[in-house]
């Protein structure tokens, strides 16, 4: 039976992601073995923290996120800095995690920017009289 992956994640604000994981680690990964998680794996990413967890069914899930501790640790981070979502961390597809690799080639360079023209002196198409308007 494949499982049913879910995610927390949890991005820095007014302060970093990981002193909420860090405080919440314990009681999270205790409440998802006690209630159905099959697995479970914290990943730090550059904008913050990403709790996943595998459950045999949404069941499992729902009867995991109903928990007062589980309430109580999403109630401790600020609403803009909370996403819960179905699947795996951040944009990764449902069945593998985001990995880190090499920036693709495009990302590599800057855009070239075209030289200005250059600017070439010359003398005045007629000679300056001082005092004649034209």
């Amino acid at each position: 039976m494949e499982l049913q992956w879910w995610s927390i994640e949890v991005r820095d604000g007014e302060y970093p992601a990981r002193l909420w994981r860090d405080a919440h680690s314990a009681a999270l990964i205790e409440a998802a073995l006690t209630h159905g998680a099959r697995d479970w794996s914290w990943r730090s990413e550059d904008f913050g923290v990403v709790f996943e967890l595998g459950f045999d069914d949404a069941g499992d899930w729902a009867r995991f996120r109903a928990l007062p501790a589980v309430t109580a640790a999403l109630d401790a981070v600020a609403p803009d800095s909370l996403y819960v979502y179905r699947g795996r961390g951040g944009s990764a597809g449902a069945v593998h995690p985001r990995r880190r690799g090499p920036l693709p080639a495009a990302g590599a360079a800057a855009i070239p920017i075209e030289p200005e023209p250059p600017i070439v002196a010359r003398p005045p198409l007629e000679p300056y009289v001082p005092g004649l308007v034209a």
